[in-house]
């Protein structure tokens, strides 16, 4: 029974001759595949006089049991021996010279002919001349490998070419041998061998053999014949086995004549080593050629009978794509009534799935696929079963079945970790995991799930998910953990149960305490980077709103300063088209400032996802533009809490214009950077403000009390506050102001106008009157210091015709509303000339402050 299957087995291999390359002796393994490597490269030689081509198969491994089965199907059988070793001394050489005989006797039933190659020996020895010895001084020194293989291949060609004319000529009187498989040697024990049956089985046994060594020595139209007359004699006597093998040869011919390129997934066409292609296999890209292909070699003396050649030609005998299938189905078929050829069977599969992958026929080729799977082979070992899954996984994504190849990936991730293995392979099993991935619409990217509707089943990824952390672990790479859970926290939060959510949380805090999580990329060995994961659900921000400065630091421009500016406003230009894209921008500016060193703030409207409270314990605004302090903040949010309003704050250190970009947050020890550009559905006022340099701040004090009610609404460019006095008529009293600088910027200047009030028209003369020359004389008003002026309140009634006027003094009084200073006392100041001298009447010119309002 054959044991090991090959997986890689396709159409093609049947022209192939198998080469054995193993070491002798203790060779290190860094040289022998070295070695290994370079003589694999010889994989087509051209024949020498003749357009035929071998095709040479290497294995460094081969089990001898299937070398039993190469009467079978030639393919198998091992026909050439290269043997690699170490010897530094003449002493060591009768040694090495025996190992290799006996290691020839593994395959010596089969071999055609074999080579030692022997590094390190110099000398006598290695002078004399040997054809199946070759010396090297060293790895290095051996530039004869290739040409040496050329000569050995050649000579495989001579014993195959010998075995091929020995058994096509036809014998009249000699008995046909009946070749067998192992298995069955002992059915035949005691058969009548002179029955037309037997004969009819012996000879339908050896055409197809005959078939088989037609198609290693390159006579591929020699080959369907052979293989059409195997056909039909075993079909006579019921030989389904080799009847099997006999159709899957002609399957495996006219791929090769179909599709030239190869079927097994290598790169670029089958070209002979050394040379071009011959004209038959030039004449293989037409598959639709009618004509007959004759191979010069096959007429000549040395090939088979010329009538079958001339009179059958390849067109006739050639199957066409459709009916490859169809053959392969029945060969399987037959297969399948032996236990013993489960391999066999299982290859076959494989093959015509390579094939129906061409012929993009991809549910033909899953029925394969799932015939394949469910072949019963012995028990396999856990690196086999990795194996065979690995292949499986692989085509089906050749077929474009990309869940069910990360399906049977996944289960070969699974087995490298099996509990039967002594030292499971961790690192195996995560590289399988990540590979599985895209077959389940799985990235590890988290802006893919923000993009749009999520794709792929939740519950599987999720499962895979989890899989990755654990392996993660199991590996001894605790950030890997930690971004694989963040990962699986912040893509499927909408999939989780409540129970879910906690448990993954729990999680996420036990690894984050032994390493917290970053923004930082993480790149595996294998070159794949994980990016960065993060938390824009934890909380969930619904809008973002930039806050102008409380009123009473809200910067305001002087009138008198834009007075002179106007000889540069530029002509107005009517266009529609940029008044309605000047709109757009309108509506995106943000009209007021923030300034240099006041602490600024911006508003979030965030929601609390989780069953359970959220505590963010480090939550800060992420800037672009201007240099700025951003001022943390915890918070703590409710579960499952509705709209709940954040003001995070910072201070702007110089000027300019400043972009707030988004916000960062640690949450469950992962610290994260969100950008408000990744967060879908955000409704904000505008991100970008003008910040303007710092100005002074003035706490201005009065020496009246302050009133008990709101004379008159302030506007919202102004900053009041209202004082009350009751006076007789005719009588004054001093208002006595206290400036006080308690900013870092020094005040300069200073404007005091009046505006009279007066709605029911009682009131004449002037009642506020003051000098600045005293007040003036302590500017520029460095921070810390005080200043104070009197304003003198007088008042002037005319009491004729006027019979409610007192009963309305005695309701109303007389209050002066506001205070004669810059709103909100601060003022944008130009910058000072110091040679330039200040004096009240030039004050009275500079700006536009607040009024001192008087009310009756």
């Amino acid at each position: 029974k054959m044991s090991v299957p090959d997986y890689m087995q396709c159409a093609e291999d049947h022209q192939t001759l198998l080469v054995v390359v193993q070491p002798v002796g203790i060779v290190p393994e860094e040289s022998f595949f070295r070695i290994y490597k370079r003589i694999s490269a010889v994989s087509q030689v051209n024949v020498r006089d003749s357009q035929r081509v071998l095709y040479i198969r290497y294995r460094h491994h081969y089990p001898p049991e299937n070398n039993e089965w190469g009467d079978f199907q030639t393919h198998r059988k091992v026909v050439g021996l290269i043997t690699i070793t170490d010897c530094s001394s003449a002493k060591e050489w009768p040694q090495t010279f025996e190992k290799f005989h006996v290691q020839k006797e593994m395959y010596g039933s089969t071999l055609y002919d074999s080579r030692l190659f022997v590094f390190g020996l110099q000398g006598e020895i290695a002078e004399q001349p040997r054809t199946d010895v070759a010396f090297y001084p060293s790895y290095d020194e051996c530039d004869t490998v290739e040409k040496r293989i050329e000569d050995f291949i050649e000579s495989l060609f001579i014993v195959l070419e010998s075995k091929r004319l020995d058994r096509a000529t036809d014998k009249s009187g000699d008995k046909i041998p009946l070749l067998c498989v192992p298995f069955e040697k002992k059915d035949f024990v005691g058969l009548d061998t002179d029955s037309r049956h037997y004969k009819k089985r012996c000879q339908g046994r050896m055409r197809k053999h005959v078939g088989d060594l037609c198609l290693q020595a390159g006579m591929l139209q020699d080959s369907l014949v052979h293989y059409h007359m195997a056909v039909e004699l075993l079909r006579s006597v019921n030989d389904f086995l080799w009847l099997g093998a006999a159709l899957e040869g002609l399957c495996s011919a006219s791929v090769i004549y179909h599709y030239p390129g190869g079927t097994g997934g290598k790169v670029g066409p089958r070209r002979a080593q050394g040379g071009s292609l011959s004209a038959e296999a030039g004449n293989r890209h037409r598959p639709g050629a009618q004509e007959v292909l004759i191979d010069p070699g096959a007429l000549t003396s040395n090939g088979i009978n010329a009538d079958t050649s001339a009179e059958i030609g390849r067109a006739k005998n050639c199957l066409s794509p459709e009916d490859i299938i169809e053959k392969y189905k029945e060969a399987i078929s037959y297969y399948g009534k032996y236990k013993n050829a489960g391999v066999i069977e299982l290859e076959a599969c494989v093959k015509a799935v390579r094939v129906l992958a061409i012929q993009k026929r991809s549910m033909e080729a899953s029925e394969f696929l799932q015939n394949a799977v469910y072949i019963n082979l012995r028990q396999l070992s856990e690196e086999e079963k990795i194996q065979r899954y690995s292949i499986l996984s692989e085509l089906y994504e050749r077929i474009g079945f990309h869940r069910k190849s990360a399906f049977f990936k996944r289960i070969a991730a699974m087995q490298c970790a099996a509990p039967s293995i002594p030292e499971p392979g961790w690192r195996a099993c995560y590289k399988l995991l990540l590979e599985t991935l895209p077959g389940y619409s799985l990235s590890l990217d988290p802006q893919d799930f923000s993009k749009g509707t999520h794709r792929g089943w939740a519950a599987v990824q999720m499962r895979l998910l989890h899989e990755l952390v654990y392996a993660s672990r199991r590996m001894g790479n605790p950030a890997l953990c930690v971004r694989h859970l963040s990962f699986l926290l912040q893509t499927m939060l909408d999939f989780l149960s409540d129970q879910e959510k906690k448990d993954v949380t729990q999680s996420l805090e036990s690894y984050t305490a032994k390493c917290p999580g970053t923004m930082e990329v993480i790149t595996l060995p294998d070159g794949l980077k994980l990016p960065p994961v993060p938390f824009t659900k934890l909380p969930i921000v619904k809008s973002v709103k930039l806050l102008n400065l409380p009123a009473s630091l809200r910067p305001h421009k002087m009138k008198s300063l834009l007075g002179q500016n106007v000889s540069t406003k530029s002509p107005f230009i009517y266009s529609p088209i940029i008044a309605h894209s000047r709109g757009e921008e309108r509506s995106k500016k943000i009209d007021f400032q923030w300034v240099q060193g006041d602490v600024c703030e911006v508003q979030l409207m965030v929601y609390n996802p989780m069953p359970f409270e959220l505590r963010v314990e480090n939550m800060g605004l992420l800037t672009t533009g201007v240099e700025f302090e951003s001022l943390p903040a915890a918070l703590s949010l409710p579960a499952e809490s509705g709209l709940y309003p954040v003001t995070l704050v910072g201070v702007p250190q110089t000027t300019g214009q400043i972009t707030v970009n988004g916000y960062h947050t640690s949450v469950f020890g992962v610290f994260s950077d969100c950008l408000l550009d990744n967060l879908p559905g955000v409704k904000t006022n505008g991100c970008t403000v003008e910040v303007i340099p710092a100005l002074p701040r003035l706490q201005i004090s009065t020496s009246l009390p302050r009133s008990a009610h709101t004379l008159q609404p302030s506007s919202g460019d102004e900053i009041s506050t209202n004082v009350s006095v009751q006076l007789y008529n005719g009588e004054t009293q001093q208002l006595i102001i206290k400036l006080e600088n308690i900013g870092t910027e020094p005040l300069e200047k200073l404007e005091v106008t009046a505006k009279t009030v007066n709605t029911k028209e009682k009131l004449y003369g002037d009642f506020l009157s003051w000098n600045l020359e005293d007040t003036l004389c302590q500017f520029p008003l460095k921070p810390g210091k005080i200043a104070t002026f009197t304003v003198n309140i007088k008042v002037k009634l005319d009491f004729s015709c006027q019979e409610n006027l007192l009963q309305d003094l005695s309701d109303d009084g007389i209050s002066v509303s506001g205070l004669p200073l810059s709103s909100p006392f601060r003022q944008v100041v130009k910058p000072r000339v110091e040679t330039k001298p200040l004096n009240p009447q030039e004050s009275s010119k500079v700006g536009d402050f607040s009024h001192v309002k008087v009310r009756e």
